[in-house]
């Protein structure tokens, strides 16, 4: 690992490139083409072997490709129940997401196989969604911290969970109109009243202090109403610059 990271700065952004053991999504696309994007864990485990469920995006040049994706990830003895969306295979709506052909899928797995509470430990706060390609996952990350602390809090990384950790790109934090500000103002009302609503309920801790269905009984709207209204805050949140008009 090399990076140039002695210069004092408070508040870095980072692209790590990462391998961490017991991973479908590393082993799959380490096998075959195509890409994946983690987007969301939708629920959280009460016990230590229960599964938790993510919102994934599978994407390839062709619809052959990701079917050949999807197909791998069904074969891993890591990975569980692969649930497609309704709207099967579809060409890319935004900029922002990789590949000609996409779908998005559920999928069960292991939370003890994650990196994320890992990264969480030493300082590391994920700010998009995570892109696995070509055998290796790609962090776009916060570190509130000094830069000189960063070699010492990746060491601290991949001692802890076997991973394999390189610096991409490192950059300051933009001074000026705070940027949590900017994202939050591309909501709507009820976007922003949903994700608020979840964040202050606790719904985005590690493990989740509520569950979606209490969410969608508070504001008296349905689970998937309410999923539908988070995600595309999410979407914003992550990519303000890539908003759609509605």
């Amino acid at each position: 690992m090399t990076a140039n990271v002695s210069r004092p700065l408070q508040g870095t952004r980072l692209t790590l490139e990462l391998w961490h053991p017991n991973c479908w999504a590393i082993e799959s696309t380490d096998r075959v083409g195509g890409g994946i994007l983690a987007h969301a864990i939708y629920n959280a485990p009460t016990a230590e072997d229960q599964p938790v469920n993510g919102l994934f995006t599978a994407f390839g040049e062709t619809t052959a490709e990701v079917e050949a994706l999807l197909d791998e990830i069904r074969e891993s003895p890591l990975a569980g129940e692969v649930l497609e969306l309704q709207e099967r295979f579809g060409r890319r709506q935004s900029a922002s997401l990789p590949g000609n052909v996409v779908t998005e899928f559920f999928l069960e797995y292991d939370p003890r196989d994650m990196i994320c509470p890992t990264l969480l430990e030493h300082g590391f706060i994920h700010s998009a969604p995570v892109r696995i390609e070509g055998g290796q996952e790609y962090w776009e990350v916060c570190f509130p911290g000094d830069r000189d602390e960063i070699e010492t809090a990746i060491d601290g990384v991949c001692d802890a969970g076997g991973a394999e950790v390189s610096v991409e790109t490192i950059t300051s934090r933009p001074p000026g109109e705070s940027e949590r500000k900017r994202r939050m103002d591309s909501l709507t009302s009820t976007q922003r009243q949903v994700f608020e609503l979840a964040r202050d309920r606790g719904y985005y801790q590690w493990p989740r202090g509520v569950s979606t269905r209490e969410l969608a009984a508070e504001l008296d709207i349905s689970k998937t109403t309410l999923l539908d209204h988070l995600r595309k805050a999410e979407s914003k949140l992550l990519d303000p610059d890539d908003v759609a008009p509605e």
